[in-house]
């Protein structure tokens, strides 16, 4: 006779517990740590800028624009967020811990946070990427003599802070193994699935980012380089080792 053991899904896992302790002890660091320095200026994630470009705002006076792009801001941009509202830190722990939960029960710890670590660099990549050709873009119309808005050079100075990326690739991966999930949504008085809700997300993402028409405080394309990551490393999970990703 074959033994079978029922075993009740951990509501709290070890890696998302210890996920959100991170980010809630980066965020206390972020409001008290102000010696010398402002440490959001040390964690977020800066534009790799055209050298020339950064000496002419430096010249300007525009403040940030000494601020250069580092290594480390890599992984110290997604463990970080925004210091002037809790919103912003509430909604991105929230969502990992309602959908990442699910996930790291069915794949276990080890492969859950190499998933969220891989979406959140993929997100950080894509970010740098287009930020670099808006620099770009910015520094040819300043030397052909044209005009730039303050709202451009704020952009081209502006770190990136959050762990929305890599959230956005635990939703994409939560809608990719159980699509017709029903989600409540805020404000929506009706059911919607799982792979609706997402691909409504990425929607708003392409067109907030390419219109910016919903400003430059949402990162809309490290929101999108962490969906894709996150699609196309499930893609591959499921090509390679079907009979274990769920």
């Amino acid at each position: 006779m074959s033994a079978f053991r029922f075993t009740r899904p951990d509501n709290f896992p070890p890696v998302i517990k210890n996920l959100i302790i991170i980010n809630v002890l980066m965020y206390v660091a972020q409001l008290t740590v102000t010696n010398s320095f402002s440490f959001s200026d040390w964690v977020q994630l800066r534009s790799i800028m055209p050298d020339e470009l950064r000496q002419l705002l430096i010249k300007e006076g525009v403040r940030g624009s000494e601020m250069e792009f580092k290594p480390h801001q890599l992984i110290t941009h997604m463990f970080s967020h925004s210091p002037d509202t809790l919103m912003h830190i509430f909604f991105n722990m929230f969502t990992l811990w309602m959908f990442g939960k699910i996930l790291e029960n069915v794949w276990g710890g080890k492969r859950f946070l190499q998933f969220y670590l891989i979406c959140g660099l993929g997100a950080a990549a894509l970010h740098l990427g287009v930020e670099y050709l808006h620099c770009q873009e910015l520094l040819n119309t300043i030397k052909s003599g044209g005009l730039v808005s303050a709202e451009e050079v704020s952009r081209s100075v502006a770190g990136a802070l959050g762990a929305s990326g890599a959230v956005m690739g635990v939703l994409v991966a939560f809608a990719y193994l159980f699509p017709n999930t029903e989600l409540y949504i805020m404000f929506i008085p009706v059911p919607i699935k799982a792979k609706w809700a997402v691909l409504g997300l990425a929607a708003f993402d392409i067109f907030g980012g390419v219109t910016g028409l919903t400003g430059n405080s949402i990162a809309h394309f490290a929101h999108l380089g962490g969906a894709l990551t996150g699609f196309l490393l499930l893609l591959y999970w499921n090509k390679t080792n079907r009979h274990t990703l769920y």
